[in-house]
């Protein structure tokens, strides 16, 4: 996560509280007694006794207007206790008596970025760079604007400078190392990284530097850095990382390790005991896999890939079936008009009570099918197994137009025209038959695609869980 530091300036009162000579002993001391004010409120300001601070800075805002130092530091305190509209218009008006000044360039744009207003922000910070282009703290808030915007690239320019003003900077340095990453400018990062690692070793560095070393297609040097970064830091997230790569990299076994270890850790995290579950899958101990993804599901019930995980273990290990039928059940509750999840409640029915000899509850997961087919006609899956209740129904001329429908909207699904040859077969019509018979064995590489499509679906699941627990 990228890290911001906002600069706060807090100025004395100079002229702005001092007497002239031209004034009277009793203005002298007014005077005096208007600086010990502010040098109060100051004071209150930095021990975070913010009421105190505004109730003082309120009442010399009455009798200097005028006072750069006052508005500023009011503005300051009203942000700090979250008043930010409140704050703006005293920031604005110390911007007004001292345009110059890019410190209260930063505290406004600052102020306008928290208020959702980026465009003006945006032209505040750039002003802060024109009046100190050398500036650390003007390019190190221009550079993290642009980080908080989504416009790395933008950022860099920023970011190099700031960190050409302060290489010691290590919050500026991870970013710029970062956004390095982020925009494919791996030796850059890495050179940033190493630079860094002088500094400061820690754990972050080195699991920034795996993502360098993963993305540059160096495996063996990015499961190292992330082994060092989780024995040196052995949080939640890196972790993950360190399992996760190697779960990418279908080597199952150490990765059970990582992940069996992490879940002692943290036994409230989803993703890690997703992230077990797919380890035990890979390898093929599939109910272990099962009893995993259920835990993950359990701990974040919302999470859409889980329950496709869950389903092709499921798939290969139906002897937990009370309990993945109820999981089903209460995803298809939570998502009532998401036909994904109505069919993998009326598959988990289907492949659960296979072995009963009532046609009830053939019925319901028929009455399911039927519902997602309807919730979305574009469902390939949702037509084929549609198609293939029929089938087992032996209800072949209803099974026809659905293996159709599907084969339509996905094409170059073998089972389907295996299936649909099969129907054709049993209603007496050969030559369509053999026509589908021989489009599957023509597609039965597809098998191949289809482990291609799971390692793809589990690269996606690790990256999409990356950015946090």
């Amino acid at each position: 996560m990228f890290a911001h530091r906002w600069p706060v300036a807090v100025l004395l009162l100079l002229a702005a509280l001092a007497p002239s000579r031209a004034a009277s002993q009793a203005d002298a001391e007014g005077g005096k007694a208007l600086e010990g004010k502010f040098q109060s409120a100051q004071a209150h300001f930095n021990s975070g006794k913010y009421a105190a601070a505004q109730q003082e800075l309120e009442a010399l805002a009455k009798a200097l207007p005028k006072s750069f130092e006052v508005q500023e530091l009011l503005g300051l305190v009203y942000s700090a206790e979250g008043q930010e509209e409140k704050a703006t218009t005293h920031l604005e008006q110390a911007v007004r008596l001292r345009p110059e000044s890019a410190e209260a360039r930063n505290n406004l744009a600052t102020n306008l970025a928290r208020r959702g207003k980026p465009a003006l922000a945006e032209k505040e910070f750039q002003k802060a760079v024109e009046l100190a282009p050398a500036s650390f703290d003007a390019n190190r808030n221009l550079g993290a604007f642009y980080l908080r915007t989504g416009r790395i690239a933008a950022a860099i320019p920023y970011l190099e400078k700031a960190q050409s003003a302060n290489p010691a900077s290590y919050d500026n340095g991870y970013d710029l190392a970062l956004a390095y990453e982020e925009t494919g400018r791996l030796p850059e990062a890495r050179r940033q990284i190493q630079e860094l690692l002088k500094q400061k070793d820690t754990g972050e560095l080195h699991n920034l530097l795996a993502g360098v070393e993963e993305k540059a297609g160096n495996y063996v040097a990015a499961v190292n850095e992330y082994e060092r970064a989780a024995h040196m830091e052995p949080s939640e997230a890196n972790l993950f990382d360190w399992g996760s790569e190697l779960l990418v990299h279908q080597t199952p076994n150490p990765a059970i390790e990582v992940f069996s270890e992490g879940v002692k850790r943290y036994p409230q995290s989803p993703r890690l005991a997703l992230g077990l579950g797919l380890a035990f899958d890979l390898l093929g101990k599939y109910d272990e896999a099962v009893k995993s993804l259920l835990r993950g599901v359990d701990l974040d019930p919302s999470d859409t890939r889980a329950y496709y995980f869950l389903s092709k273990a499921y798939d290969r290990a139906p002897s937990q079936a009370d309990a993945v039928v109820e999981r089903f059940r209460r995803y298809a509750e939570l998502r009532p008009r998401d036909a994904r999840a109505t069919v993998y409640y009326a598959l988990s029915l289907w492949k659960g009570r296979r072995t009963e000899t009532s046609h009830a509850y053939l019925d319901q997961v028929q009455s399911l099918l039927k519902k997602a087919v309807a919730l979305d006609p574009s469902s390939a899956e949702g037509h084929l197994q549609l198609a293939n209740l029929y089938s087992q129904r032996h209800q072949y001329a209803e099974a026809v137009p659905e293996y159709q429908q599907a084969l339509k909207l996905s094409p170059h699904l073998p089972d389907a025209h295996f299936r649909l040859g099969q129907a054709y077969s049993r209603l007496g019509n050969k030559d369509l038959a053999d026509k589908e018979f021989q489009l599957h064995k023509q597609l039965y590489e597809q098998h191949l695609a289809e482990v291609d499509k799971e390692r793809s679906e589990i690269q996606q699941f690790v990256y999409s869980r990356k950015g946090g627990p």
